[in-house]
């Protein structure tokens, strides 16, 4: 059993090689082997990721961390990996917790496991800590579905999950279209308390207020077609 971890990158020379030495190279012996969706960088993100030992795909422009998502998805697919994480390249998600998420999700026989930064919130800045719990109101009023934390990045999911999700999300809404995808397909989900790493430069790498509203737009407009 293969894990590949899909980590979408833009820009990341400055973080993403720290991230990947600290990438377990197996868990309870199975391979891991990060994937690295280099989307549309102008800076050396994919020849750091290459030193740092990662598989990376390239978008020749900026797609969108959803398209690069999808991307990651379909390139471990191809690798025939048993289960996938998703986690950011910028340092925000704390590496040695993708052990938790897999041995949760096979141990649990979960299809999906969301790692929750609002179950333990300590540390996360309150701007992030509230704008999360509106997108998580804004995705139950689309969905009709909610968890702890619709816009983790960090999850876990089965070969049987992968395979189901019909994604077509090319911005962050993708986590919002994950949520609905989970209970479309009766999927067995757990979220997982993590705890996320906010430093100067994770923050400014996250979410910025234009791409927040955009991510709302996008929301409402799917809640308008659904209506």
């Amino acid at each position: 059993m293969t894990v590949a971890i899909i980590m979408p990158a833009r820009n990341e020379a400055a973080a993403i090689g720290q991230v990947l030495s600290r990438i377990p190279r197996q868990i309870d012996g199975m391979p891991v082997v990060p994937i690295v969706v280099d989307d549309g960088s102008s800076d050396q993100t994919a020849r750091i990721a290459r030193q740092g030992g990662a598989r990376v795909v390239r978008h020749l422009t900026n797609l969108g961390v959803g398209a690069a998502t999808r991307t990651g998805f379909q390139a471990a697919q191809t690798l025939g990996a048993e289960i996938v994480v998703t986690m950011d390249s910028d340092g925000q998600h704390e590496p040695a917790e993708i052990e938790r998420l897999v041995r949760c999700l096979v141990e649990g026989k979960f299809d999906v496991v969301i790692g929750s930064r609002l179950l333990t919130p300590r540390g996360m800045p309150i701007t992030r800590f509230a704008a999360n719990l509106v997108l998580n109101a804004v995705t139950f009023m689309v969905y009709r579905k909610i968890v702890s934390d619709s816009q983790s990045g960090f999850k876990a999911f089965s070969r049987k999950a992968v395979e189901s999700l019909e994604l077509r999300s090319c911005g962050y809404e993708i986590c919002s279209e994950i949520v609905g995808e989970i209970y479309r397909k009766k999927l067995r989900y757990k979220s997982l308390s993590i705890k996320a790493v906010y430093t100067d430069y994770s923050k400014s790498k996250g979410q910025h207020f234009l791409n927040g509203i955009n991510l709302l737009v996008e929301l409402f407009i799917r809640l308008m077609r659904r209506v």
